[in-house]
């Protein structure tokens, strides 16, 4: 499903990333009264009032700074405003319209994008201070003091207002998505080529040649497959200076939230993972999705399979469900069983278990390790049923969810997984308690 893009733009210092956090739950940004500490955009999933919605926090726009990143900041800006489905134009309710204000206010006219023009640190709420921003051309200004929560709900109620169905036009029940993901130059478009038998996907040495997701349809097992090669992603300081990669990051989440199933590429020429490899592989796991985990160039390999295999186990122990390839893109060594495993992690994620199974492997899970007790009451799991799949999900009722850890859920999920096979993709416990059950 895809998720609307809110960006937040405006001069320094007028509380971007404290609007950012705040709207996102958790401290992401960087809150600093120093103006331009957010240079790069920073994005994380919101919600409210049942609207989901990605957040993109973008760096402070001063054309007279002479800070070095200011071009940068620009362009970053610039780009989050072409590619948002609404903007939040935040400016200083306490220093009034700026000329840096009707800079950016210019660009926002010439957008075609919907603009929530807030007016911030109006800790006493005097809506009376919002009216010269009516000069800026951009519409009702909203009134909020982000520290203090306040108009924080109607601002947004405005940008949720202004979302629109998005239709996808390859939308089809029938066909499997894989989201194809990786770092920059492992062989993501090497693959797709090899995997659909047709040069349809630009290969280059240089990295960050796909900069869009590209949707390759194809069949296999007289199955309908469409193949997502999105762009490599970059560590965070190469974003700052190649900047139109930095979208790419959030188009790859999204094909990745989008997809059925991940193949996740890593570059078996390296010697080690790095810290992006995981990252990236983290997400995935986040996600919920299926993965299929390919380790390319394995013709230029530096370690053997067992060797490898270790460092993956050390590494990705969060998703020890996974399973994994040794391939050559170049040479198209193994690269035909890709898929064979891509199916059989769609199956596995698109698992329903029988009523009568699940109490069998509940039952024997309980005799042989009771669940946990503390104060002297002891967790009692009523019944388990499965809600949904695509990640398979089961719904435990127990007395108090409270006594339920987070021991007891891998405990449960290593017990299922002994006896069903889920390999290539997460399960997921939700636990409910006494007055949540329905």
């Amino acid at each position: 499903m895809y998720k609307p893009v809110v960006a937040v733009v405006g001069r320094p210092n007028v509380g971007k990333s404290t609007f950012f956090n705040k709207i996102c739950g958790k401290r992401i940004s960087i809150v600093d009264d120093t103006p331009g500490v957010t240079r790069d955009r920073i994005y994380a999933d919101a919600e409210w009032s049942g609207h989901a919605f990605t957040l993109v926090d973008t760096g402070g726009l001063d054309s007279q700074s002479q800070d070095v990143f200011q071009k940068d900041i620009k362009k970053q800006a610039e780009i989050a405003i072409n590619e948002a489905d609404v903007i939040v134009f935040l400016v200083d309710g306490r220093v009034g319209v700026t000329p840096n204000d009707e800079e950016v206010a210019s660009i926002l006219q010439k957008s075609k994008t919907p603009v929530v023009l807030v007016v911030n640190k109006l800790d006493n709420f005097e809506v009376e201070s919002t009216y010269e921003f009516y000069s800026l051309g951009l519409g009702h200004p909203y009134p909020m003091s982000v520290m203090q929560s306040k108009g924080l709900g109607d601002v947004l109620d405005a940008i949720v207002s202004n979302f629109k169905e998005r239709v996808d036009e390859n939308q089809d029940d029938n066909v499997v998505k894989v989201a194809i993901v990786g770092r920059p130059n492992v062989g993501k478009s090497s693959l797709v080529n090899r995997l659909i038998g047709k040069d349809r996907v630009v290969v280059s040495d240089v990295e960050g040649t796909t900069r869009d997701s590209v949707l390759v349809p194809f069949k296999y097992n007289k199955k309908d497959y469409a193949l997502v090669d999105t762009a490599g992603l970059r560590r965070q300081r190469s974003v700052e200076k190649v900047s139109i990669e930095g979208y790419s990051v959030l188009r790859t989440m999204n094909a990745i939230d989008e997809a059925d199933v991940s193949i996740i590429v890593f570059d078996g020429s390296q010697t080690s993972l790095t810290e992006q490899d995981v990252r990236i592989a983290g997400y995935v796991h986040e996600a919920g999705k299926a993965s299929v985990i390919v380790v390319n160039k394995w013709d230029i390999k530096t370690k053997s399979k067992e060797e490898y295999l270790k460092m993956l186990n050390q590494d990705l122990s969060f998703m020890s469900y996974f399973q994994v390839i040794f391939v050559s893109a170049l040479t198209g060594a193994s690269t035909g069983q890709i898929m064979q495993l891509v199916e059989k992690s769609y199956e596995n994620t698109s698992k329903r278990i029988t009523t009568g199974l699940l109490n069998d492997l509940l039952h024997d899970a309980i005799l042989n390790f009771e669940p946990p007790a503390q104060s002297g009451r002891r967790a009692k799991i009523k019944y388990i049923t499965q809600t949904s799949t695509c990640p398979p999900t089961f719904v435990l009722f127990v007395n108090d969810a409270k006594l339920i850890n987070f021991s007891y859920r891998r405990y449960l999920e290593n017990r299922f997984r002994e006896r069903v096979d889920f390999s290539g993709t997460p399960i997921k416990f939700i636990i409910k308690g006494k007055g949540e059950q329905e």
